[in-house]
């Protein structure tokens, strides 16, 4: 009997049920991607304490709970900056705005909302030249004020963290301040803690110029090209 041709037929149930659509779509389910290749994307809180874990799929509770709450009283956006799927659970990465510069950790996609950010700015610290882009597209671009060699502007990947308006547009500040998420390489013992910002500045002669303790000075007539962009705007400042 074991060398009967009867049995044959047999397997090819067994042969269309792997074609069957139901496993086929199983895999498409399990690779599907959290974010899309291209763009820029930030986590918009849910709540003003947000639980954060070091590592994405770690067993227990959270390793910290982070006030996303900035200065001005509003949940600041988290700039996303990978994203991941630990059985079953999807994890994104998100730089926070705290010293040193480029700490991440990880949070749950169901404990915050996704958005994505169109507008980005680019600050080249050696041509002192801060341009703006709406998507793929060169809205704006213009010479600022950066760093001094005693007192440089930190390079890396930030985002905007808090908007700060002014009144009066001949103050140090201009007529707006967008901090950053990151902080002066150098300084610790000034306000906000040596927080860097882009913000305004009344003096036309500081363009191009090394003048600034950290910051991006950028002239207030230019500054207005600026205000309106949104928390966690994604700011890169190379060299």
């Amino acid at each position: 009997m074991a060398g009967s041709p009867q049995p044959e037929p047999e397997l090819e149930p067994e042969s269309e049920s792997t074609e069957s659509p139901q496993p086929a779509a199983e895999p498409a389910q399990k690779h599907e991607r959290i974010l899309p290749e291209q763009g820029d994307f930030v986590a918009v809180p849910r709540t003003r304490y947000t639980s954060m874990w070091e590592k994405p799929g770690r067993g227990g509770g959270p390793n910290f709970a982070f006030d996303t709450q900035n200065p001005m009283g509003q949940l600041g956006p988290l700039l996303i900056d990978g994203a991941t799927r630990r059985n079953g659970v999807e994890w994104l990465e998100v730089l926070l705005p705290l010293r040193p510069n480029g700490t991440s950790a990880w949070v749950k996609t169901d404990d915050v909302e996704i958005r994505e950010r169109e507008e980005r700015i680019e600050v080249d610290l050696s041509r002192r030249v801060l341009r703006y882009y709406e998507g793929d597209d060169l809205a704006n671009s213009f010479r600022v004020g950066v760093g001094s060699e005693q007192y440089p502007t930190g390079v890396g990947r930030f985002y905007i963290w808090v908007k700060v308006p002014y009144e009066n547009p001949n103050n140090p500040y201009g007529i707006m301040a967008l901090g950053l998420s990151g902080f002066s390489p150098v300084l610790s013992d000034w306000p906000g803690q040596g927080r860097m910002a882009v913000h305004g500045t009344p003096y036309a002669s500081n363009r191009g110029q090394a003048v600034s303790h950290g910051c991006v000075r950028v002239y207030n007539d230019d500054m207005q090209a600026l205000l309106d962009l949104p928390l966690g705007t994604p700011v890169e400042i190379i060299r």
